[in-house]
């Protein structure tokens, strides 16, 4: 099961592989595959998986990062997007009889449904990938929001969005995504990589993040939709001061003084600017505006 032999993820192996079948990249699908089997070790090892664990992967592009899963989880789901990659995936992956490939679009297919029926042997179940940067976002929001039975999301993804996940309060980073990640996980930026060690090479530098998902919020929220659209409001406009930004995302210009009175009960000062809120403060303000029915939109 899990077969060792000639790693995947080296230049060479790459190049052969692509030249048997012809294959091109899709700048569509934002497709760099990775060419370092290092950096695929330190991946697997964040996800702190083992053979009672199964590892769900979005892209696994030629199988790289995928072959090193099938080592070190019991069961590994590849979901790949590309058709053109499947008999590439069939042939690289075959002297593992525990990874299966799934053909569809992540955003699109039923994960909770895939989990159950696929690795309903396993309790402890991890994403594990190299995100397109086209799509990291909506990709992890679904992986969060799904509420999937999940302990970690170790994925590689651009090391800007990777800044902007694990940003605290007061930074130029932190924002509506950073607050919405620490809801659901701890989040800490596992290392940085650098463009050099994909193929093709990618304008940017990408970071891998491990997502610990938290088996409870780290706040109390009273209806947790609306806590998020309080946070979108906040920081629709980041030079806006929050109060101004509330009044033009959530409320009614005539409430704008019961609006004032309820910053300041809170001692949240109108005059401060989405960035700068901690999740706790957010938290208390969605609860409140509840609690208040100050929605006048």
């Amino acid at each position: 099961m899990h077969a060792s032999g000639k790693d995947i993820a080296t230049p060479t192996r790459t190049k052969e592989v692509l030249e048997k079948y012809g294959f091109s990249f899709k700048k569509s699908l934002g497709q760099n595959f990775l060419i370092d089997t290092n950096i695929l070790h330190n991946i697997v090892e964040a996800a702190d998986l083992d053979s009672s664990k199964a590892a769900i992967e979005i892209g696994p592009g030629i199988g790289a990062l995928t072959e090193q899963l099938g080592r070190a989880a019991g069961h590994v789901l590849a979901i790949e997007i590309d058709q053109r990659l499947l008999p590439i995936l069939e042939d690289t992956l075959a002297p593992y009889d525990n990874i299966e490939v799934v053909h569809g679009d992540v955003l699109e297919l039923d994960l909770a449904a895939l989990v159950r029926d696929k690795l309903s042997g396993y309790e402890k179940v991890s994403v594990v990938a190299n995100l397109p940067y086209y799509v990291t976002t909506a990709i992890l929001m679904k992986l969060l929001e799904s509420r999937l039975p999940l302990e970690n999301i170790v994925v590689m993804i651009q090391k800007e969005v990777a800044e902007r996940i694990a940003a605290k309060p007061g930074s130029k980073d932190y924002g509506s995504l950073s607050v919405a990640a620490q809801f659901y996980a701890e989040t800490e930026v596992a290392m940085i990589v650098p463009a050099s060690v994909f193929i093709p090479r990618p304008n940017v530098d990408s970071a891998v993040i491990k997502l610990k998902i938290r088996d409870r919020p780290p706040v109390e929220v009273d209806d947790e939709n609306f806590f998020f659209r309080v946070v979108r409001a906040c920081f629709a406009q980041r030079r806006k001061t929050l109060l101004n930004n509330l009044m033009s995302g959530l409320f009614d210009k005539q409430r704008k003084d019961e609006v004032i009175q309820m910053l300041s009960d809170l001692e949240i000062e109108p005059s401060r600017r989405g960035e700068t809120l901690s999740i706790d403060e957010y938290a208390s303000l969605a609860n409140e505006i509840i609690r208040r029915q100050l929605l006048g939109k």
